[in-house]
């Protein structure tokens, strides 16, 4: 995942051509909310299913998305993790 990050963070600050994570962060954080409501939608309705490969794709996307969220809001997955760390004292 941090590798993933690294990515997605190096897109947001030097975007790339033909790059669909630079042109999410060109459509602004609306565009990017709204993918991660999508991928969130698409997942609940494959865990109702029994198709592991579907759900484990939309589960990517989701995760993918969300990371791409973060980085728009100035936040890392760190950020969420020391939350959630937190919340277990």
């Amino acid at each position: 995942l941090s590798g993933l990050e690294a990515i997605i963070k190096k897109r947001k600050n030097n975007p790339a051509d033909g790059s669909y994570t630079s042109d999410l962060f060109k459509k602004g954080i609306n565009k990017i909310a709204q993918k991660v409501g999508e991928e969130a939608v698409e997942v609940v309705i494959e865990a109702k299913d029994n198709n592991k490969e579907l759900f484990l794709n939309e589960s990517a996307d989701l995760l993918f998305h969300y990371l791409i969220l973060l980085q728009a809001k100035g936040y890392e997955l760190k950020d969420v993790i020391e939350v959630l760390q937190k919340r277990r004292k």
